[in-house]
């Protein structure tokens, strides 16, 4: 907590955040401005994009801000309006960007009709706490309603209302109206007797609870406990559009989905004809796309096909093996000749060195064989004796020769 001295050096005063806060803290421990009611005369009343609702609240002396947040504004039965006397609970505190007190609103209520506030509030709660209103007992709606039932006065303007939103959107649907009083003190049992026909005789895909807009008088038949347990009984689901936007009733809490008008009922409970069209439409064009792209593979698999048939054809089977034996003798062929060019190649080098060791080349260079009278080829002179007859081979001819003298070679 913080800890203020006011009488501390001038030099060193509070900031205005210091104070601002400490004010806030003064309010926050004072249980009186926690719960607290007050009445005054309600002006400058707006609703912001954001939900929540900002208003002054005044009498004769003094004007207090007031704000209420989305969440609080949307459970609010009444709807103020500038001018009117109303009765406000809520906490008061520090707005400290401005500096500010203001009341923090929960409830709002017109200070006339307190008692049907207080009324409605016991049994809503009474409904909660059995569950009437939880989210596992709202069905979804029919997506392509064939008959679409009306619980409404059939001279009301919500009805003509009704008929042209499911003219211009779903012309398809059969509509059946279970005519009822929607005003007044008899009227509750009336509309749940109107609901029961509907369930028992017309066997609609879904029901239309709805009347037009008025104050919280005339819009309290729908706060009727036997109504808003008939309508958690229904079998069918319920769509409720009672008043404006702003209007909340016990039904519109019970039922499986809660419209704002009895237009928006209309439209939410069936589809758009030009939605249905664009969205068959866009699926003509798919599947046509689709059978397209189907005829395109077929035939490209056929193509395919014919293409392996003529492949796997006699007639090709025999042409291509001609032609590979054509290849094959083509390529022996030259094979062949690459084989008898590398022999003929090899027969002339070897011709060459045969010629180049051949005797009688050697003797034509000069040179000479000698033999004796046996034939014997000699190499020494040593290897015959003086008057030895011997035969000398020359390169032309030969001669008959008688050793004289067979000396060795000088050393």
């Amino acid at each position: 907590m913080l800890r203020f001295n006011f009488d501390s050096d001038p030099a060193r005063p509070l900031t205005v955040t210091d104070l601002t806060r400490h004010i806030q803290q003064l309010f926050s421990r004072d249980e009186k401005l926690r719960n607290v009611w007050v009445e005054g005369e309600i002006s400058n009343f707006k609703r912001a994009p954001s939900g929540h609702c900002y208003f002054t609240l005044k009498d004769a002396q003094c004007q207090l801000r007031g704000v209420m947040w989305k969440t609080a504004s949307a459970r609010q039965l009444y709807q103020p309006t500038d001018g009117a006397q109303v009765r406000v609970h809520g906490v008061v505190e520090v707005y400290d960007a401005r500096g500010e007190y203001q009341v923090i609103a929960d409830q709002i209520q017109a200070a006339g009709i307190g008692t049907l506030y207080q009324q409605f509030e016991r049994l809503k709660t009474k409904l909660q706490a059995e569950g009437l209103f939880d989210a596992a007992h709202k069905r979804p709606l029919p997506a392509f309603p064939r008959v679409i039932g009306v619980v409404t006065s059939e001279s009301a303007a919500a009805f003509q209302d009704i008929q042209n939103v499911l003219r211009r959107r779903f012309p398809l649907a059969h509509v059946l109206i279970s005519p009822t009083p929607v005003q007044g003190d008899s009227a509750p049992p009336l509309i749940v007797a109107a609901l029961q026909a509907l369930i028992d005789n017309g066997q609609p895909d879904v029901i239309l609870l709805v009347r037009g807009g008025g104050s919280i008088e005339d819009l309290w038949a729908f706060n009727d406990e036997r109504l808003a347990r008939a309508v958690h009984a229904s079998p069918i689901p319920v769509v409720t559009g009672v008043g404006h936007e702003t209007d909340f009733t016990l039904v519109d809490f019970v039922s499986d989905h809660r419209a704002p008008t009895p237009s928006v009922a209309a439209e939410i409970s069936t589809p758009d004809v030009a939605d249905l069209r664009l969205a068959i439409e866009e699926a003509q064009a798919a599947i046509s796309g689709l059978i397209m792209d189907e005829i395109d593979l077929a035939r490209q698999s056929l193509e395919a096909q014919q293409r392996a048939l003529r492949y796997l054809s006699p007639q090709m089977q025999i042409d291509n093996r001609r032609q590979r034996l054509d290849d094959t003798t083509d390529r022996l062929q030259r094979a062949i000749r690459r084989q008898i060019d590398k022999q003929r190649d090899r027969l002339r080098h070897q011709r060459r060195t045969l010629a180049a060791a051949s005797p009688t080349n050697i003797l034509a260079r000069g040179y000479a064989l000698v033999y004796d009278a046996s034939g014997r080829r000699l190499s020494a002179a040593s290897d015959v004796l003086a008057g030895t007859s011997i035969t000398v081979q020359l390169a032309t001819g030969r001669l008959q020769a008688v050793v004289t003298d067979p000396a060795e070679p000088s050393s």
